[in-house]
């Protein structure tokens, strides 16, 4: 290290972060909200991954998830309802070099965002999408959302909901170009962290469910399975997740399941009690939209500004005999 050049060594004081470094504002969630556990999953990973937070990018639509960006110390768009995964498949084919996160709650991405949300699916972009699933559209107060259980009382479905629970995870495998599809629930700290790390490994569209707890609205609704260790399912696998062994008394339910096996992932998926938390779907080798594009982008920097002086010329008023021209 004493013969190390002086610019390495800056770098590498550079590259450690600290969780302050992501961190910003106090979280406005209620206590107990699963939002919270989400949060610091992910600032975790951004510390244990050593993200720039100059190169690092959050987004999300609207609801209790889609406050997410505003208390991470990176950049981030709060968007409208429904609509944060166009603008992440935006950022990323403007700058596929910046790590790109989306933050979506059930009714965002289920209802309005739903045909974003398949169409992202199949272009299978480089991106971590997490799934902040309540069962519950909370930040307008308890009304259903298509993931809220058969029989739900909300103010919108006061004699109880007509239809049933949508399942995203059974929707999402259902798309052919899905590449890597995991659940998690916000109870299980370390597991939650285990699977948004693996997300945000993967080279691709990263979807992540969480099952969380609403404790102002539906205070008692995760109950059965919070606490009963038996009514949740780890899936283990070599290729996947693999837990230590104070976990595994607790969770000792477990499956091995191999997560290249797609048929089995959809099984799996299918069945909500015991809830299934892992990685049920990944293929690493689908590609990437981005990839597919890069040959055909045109988009350089100076292209850009080109491009935009163009636009803007139209519109020029200029003076009578100047080098632009006359308005004449």
């Amino acid at each position: 290290m004493h013969n190390a050049p002086t610019e390495c060594l800056l770098r590498m004081v550079e590259e450690r972060f600290d969780l302050e470094d992501y961190q910003k504002g106090v979280p406005r969630w209620c206590t107990g909200c699963g939002d919270n556990a989400i949060l610091a999953a992910v600032q975790r990973l951004c510390r244990d991954e050593a993200l720039r937070p100059e190169k690092t990018v959050f987004v999300s639509g609207i609801g209790c998830s889609s406050r997410l960006p505003h208390y991470m110390n990176t950049y981030g768009f709060h968007g409208i309802h429904g609509r944060a995964l166009p603008i992440a498949e935006g950022i990323k084919m403007a700058r596929p070099d910046l790590d790109v996160f989306v933050s979506t709650g059930d009714g965002d991405c289920c209802s309005i965002g739903a045909a974003h949300w398949l169409h992202a699916l199949r272009y299978n972009m480089n991106l971590t999408v997490m799934l902040h699933d309540n069962q519950i559209y909370g930040l307008t107060k308890m009304q259903a959302s298509p993931t809220s259980p058969l029989g739900l009382v909300t103010n919108t479905t006061p004699r109880g909901s007509y239809l049933g629970a949508m399942n995203p995870l059974s929707v999402t495998l259902g798309v052919h170009s899905a590449s890597f599809v995991a659940q998690a629930v916000d109870w299980i700290p370390e597991v939650l962290y285990q699977i948004l790390l693996a997300a945000y490994r993967h080279q691709g569209f990263s979807f992540v469910r969480i099952v969380q707890r609403c404790p102002e609205w539906l205070p008692k609704n995760m109950d059965p399975w919070l606490h009963d260790p038996q009514r949740v399912l780890l899936l283990k696998h070599e290729n996947g997740l693999t837990f230590d062994a104070d976990l595994s008394r607790v969770y000792s339910r477990q499956e091995e399941h191999d997560p290249a096996n797609i048929d089995r992932a959809r099984e799996i998926a299918s069945a909500g009690d015991p809830i299934p938390v892992g990685i049920l779907y990944h293929n690493p080798d689908a590609p990437l939209y981005e990839n597919l594009r890069s040959d055909k982008r045109l988009r350089t920097a100076r292209m850009v500004q080109e491009g935009l002086d163009r636009e803007f010329d139209k519109f020029t008023v200029w003076p009578q005999g100047s080098e632009g021209g006359s308005n004449a």
